[in-house]
């Protein structure tokens, strides 16, 4: 075969496999920002860790052998984070906050157009935001994963690197500490007296 029909099919194989690998990572692309935001606790770093991922699956693609493809990707969406938490030192409760434009969310539901049900409902988003970026990294991961992702336990394992036992065990107390966290939230500060703000 001549080198010109070789190089040739080279090229295409290599456009086949990167168009294979576009389709493939632009349908986990949301759950990849998704998780990425909540363990980096801030939308640039996660914007950064998502790019880095795409190219480290882009450079490992060709050994990706099928399987699930969307917890392959997230094994190296989350290794990537953790990776960039402990170079920068930080746990992921030291990043800055992470900005979600909870308002533009609520206003999006065609059936709320009264300002104070909007007001309402971005304040009980706020509440369990905090409450979920309070939960143990472990947690909150799984937690993001199953609840938010949709991820099966046998997915989840995968991506954490953890038995499926773990994973069950690490949702169970996500779920009660977080329910614990937001009845905790949900309380009014007790009132001080005016002897007390004297004192």
């Amino acid at each position: 075969m001549p080198p010109r029909a070789s190089g040739l099919r080279d090229r295409l194989s290599l456009h086949a496999a990167t168009s294979k690998f576009e389709s493939a990572v632009l349908e986990h692309l949301d759950a990849a920002h998704n998780l990425t935001r909540w363990l980096m606790r801030n939308d640039h770093d996660a914007q950064d860790v998502v790019q880095d991922s795409c190219m480290k699956a882009l450079r490992a693609f060709d050994s990706f052998r099928g399987g699930d493809f969307r917890a392959w990707f997230l094994t190296i969406v989350r290794n990537n984070c953790f990776t960039l938490l402990r170079r920068n030192k930080m746990s992921p409760g030291d990043a800055a906050d992470q900005s979600l434009d909870v308002g533009a969310e609520i206003a999006a539901d065609t059936e709320v157009y009264d300002p104070q049900a909007i007001a309402l409902r971005a304040a009980d988003v706020e509440l369990v935001r905090r409450a979920i970026d309070a939960l143990p990294d472990g947690l909150r991961e799984t937690l993001v994963l199953r609840e938010m992702e949709g991820l099966s336990y046998k997915e989840i394992g995968k991506i954490a690197g953890v038995p499926i036992g773990t994973v069950m065990s690490r949702l169970a107390r996500g779920r009660t500490r977080l329910q614990a966290t937001l009845a905790e939230m949900d309380q009014p500060a007790p009132r001080r007296s005016a002897q007390e703000g004297e004192r």
